[in-house]
């Protein structure tokens, strides 16, 4: 497969704009009409992020032994839409008939034989992911509500119960589809380690123009039953014992699998007495979405390893610290430690920006970088919500799940740090 061939080829088909989408699911639903089922009635948010998704995913197959793992998770994740590996032969038809129909002349014997391997490729991965995981693990877990607690007007903290085991590490995401809204999924992310009852907290703050997250934060009740998919993601996640200092910057609802972390450490400080720093500043627009300000402040002046800021950005009135979560973040002591970044897609490309000119190897920075087109790392581009109405990676087929959180954030408190007899950060400039 020739990379550059692939992609320009990919990036003429895009020159069309919603033409494309339009086709290739035109072309789908008629040669295909048992798939049309496993979609949203509403196509409105899901045309465009998918054949998008699939294309730069396809167009860059002869990357993905980087991204293998990734590809895996999807495999997986896909079982919860009954997605069998002749669907998989359905999606792939449609895709060449869309590269023929807006290639014209272009689309010769050479290059179909290189979409095709590529696309053979990717939706191998997946089906030999999927088929490996089925002797083990459930096509969804059935889930019921315990908890729906409306902590602001916009933000929803939901607790949920799989009725069987269901295992995840701090820092994953899980898709989730609720009765409401039939074959919508949406990507949260636990805020909490795995407890011995299963529960599982998920935080949902209410997207404008949503078609799930205004019905979770409304409507959704205690015992309503949810559907979850399979765990997904690796690079917020911590191997047990980890020893390295953390400086966790989350924007909004981005707080959420950064708690997972910290709940994590906290539960291995409590058995051996020891763990390491951790830093963990949130970002907000408005004061009043300092959501969970009281459980964090207490942390903060129990745990010697704890360190906890809050940032205000858009109310000058705020007396504390303000400002853009990366520009704070970046100010902080940075050798020696790992970042983990969680937010919306404008904050986690501006503070990686912050983090790298602050002399922040690339490498100590962790997010899932899936969901971001920064310096061209991912293979896609998901759209984005301001907070998460989905984590939603990009799907190689079927259905639709936006996205992500995000907002700015502060400085910490050098004195309590020298009163716990820890390092103190450089202050903020």
């Amino acid at each position: 497969m020739e990379e550059n061939t692939l992609q320009r080829s990919w990036d003429r088909v895009t020159t069309h704009g919603e033409q494309v989408p339009l086709y290739f699911y035109s072309h789908l639903f008629v040669s295909h009409p048992e798939v049309r089922s496993m979609f949203p009635l509403s196509m409105a948010n899901q045309r465009d992020k998918f054949v998008n998704a699939l294309g730069r995913i396809v167009s860059h197959a002869d990357q993905l032994d980087k991204d293998e793992a990734f590809l895996q998770h999807l495999g997986r994740d896909h079982r919860k839409y009954s997605v069998v590996a002749e669907h998989y032969n359905a999606v792939g038809a449609s895709l060449c008939a869309t590269l023929m129909h807006f290639l014209g002349s272009d689309w010769d014997e050479d290059l179909a034989a290189q979409w095709t391997a590529a696309y053979q490729v990717v939706a191998r991965i997946m089906v030999e992911a999927a088929e490996m995981s089925s002797d083990s693990s459930p096509d969804w877990w059935d889930a019921d509500v315990v908890c729906a607690e409306r902590r602001t007007m916009d933000l929803t903290l939901l607790r949920v119960r799989p009725r069987r085991a269901f295992h995840y590490r701090p820092g994953q995401s899980v898709s989730m589809e609720i009765p409401q809204r039939p074959r919508q999924w949406r990507y949260f992310s636990p805020a909490n380690a795995p407890r011995k009852d299963g529960s599982i907290d998920l935080h949902v703050q209410q997207i404008d123009g949503g078609q799930v997250s205004p019905t979770v934060v409304r409507t959704l009740k205690t015992g309503d039953v949810v559907k979850l998919g399979a765990p997904l993601g690796e690079r917020l996640t911590r191997r047990e014992g980890d020893t390295r200092e953390l400086l966790m910057v989350a924007g909004g609802t981005g707080l959420a699998p950064l708690l997972a972390v910290v709940e994590q450490i906290d539960h291995e400080w409590q058995r051996t007495g020891s763990g390491p720093l951790v830093h963990l500043l949130h970002g907000v627009r408005m004061p009043w979405h300092l959501y969970d300000r009281p459980r964090l402040r207490q942390l903060a002046e129990q745990r010697p390893w704890f360190d906890y800021t809050e940032v205000v950005s858009d109310d000058p009135s705020y007396p504390g610290t303000r400002g853009k979560v990366g520009t704070i973040a970046a100010k902080q002591l940075l050798i020696g430690r790992t970042a983990m970044v969680c937010g919306g897609p404008q904050m986690v490309a501006h503070t990686l920006e912050q983090l790298t000119s602050a002399g922040m190897r690339p490498e100590d920075i962790k997010y899932e970088h899936f969901y971001y087109a920064a310096a061209g790392a991912g293979l896609a581009q998901p759209e984005q919500g301001t907070t998460r109405d989905a984590h939603q990676p990009p799907r190689i087929a079927l259905p639709d799940a936006p996205i992500d959180p995000g907002r700015d954030i502060s400085a910490p408190d050098a004195g309590s740090r020298r009163r716990q007899g820890l390092r103190v950060p450089r202050s903020a400039r």
